[in-house]
């Protein structure tokens, strides 16, 4: 059986959190949050309001993102929404391409225990499938552009370049953007 990708929709909400939820509720952990919110939000969010903030991305209309999952088990997660709604609108160190508006994926997770499987890789298919059927003209990630250099798991969350190129992104331009010591780029993948 392959890898299904679904929209993190609000009766998906536990696998979310199975993602990207604390074990203990109060603490104050990313809930993916981090470049979804504005620096001040996010940091004035603490505890339980953070899942409970997530809760309610997930009863939109549009999911804050998709998940994976592998026989029934939630896998993975991606973050994906317009970049308009983001602050990467707004970012001095992550360039605009040019006025199309594009959606951004910008956070890759996998669960331990498979991982080297495919699951990003239909994380970020997912996440263009996701985008385009929302009538996005294209998607655009900021990973890492670490050559063959070792990313450190706890900042693989961007991805790498190599990553989307598997999926069929493009180089677009580089940032002044870095993440875990590696330089981030700008990669798109036009949807018809």
């Amino acid at each position: 059986m392959g890898i299904e990708v679904l929209p993190a929709t609000a009766d998906r909400f536990d696998d979310v959190a199975t993602m990207l939820g604390p074990r203990n509720p109060s603490s104050s952990v990313c809930w993916c949050l981090s470049h979804r919110l504005d620096s001040r939000t996010n940091r004035d969010l603490v505890g339980p309001a953070r899942g409970e903030y997530v809760r309610q991305l997930c009863r939109r209309d549009v999911a804050p993102g998709v998940l994976a999952y592998d026989g029934g088990e939630v896998v993975g997660w991606a973050a994906v929404a317009p970049r308009s709604e983001l602050p990467f609108a707004r970012s001095v160190r992550i360039p605009h391409v040019d006025d199309l508006p594009v959606w951004s994926a910008w956070c890759v997770r996998v669960r331990p225990g498979h991982r080297g499987r495919g699951v990003a890789h239909a994380l970020i298919e997912g996440c263009v499938a996701y985008a385009g059927s929302h009538g996005a003209p294209a998607v655009e990630g900021y990973p890492v552009d670490n050559g063959d250099r070792r990313v450190d798991l706890t900042m693989a969350y961007v991805g790498t370049r190599a990553m989307f190129e598997r999926a069929g992104f493009t180089y677009a331009c580089d940032t002044d953007a870095v993440s875990g010591g590696f330089p981030r780029v700008v990669m798109r993948r036009a949807l018809p």
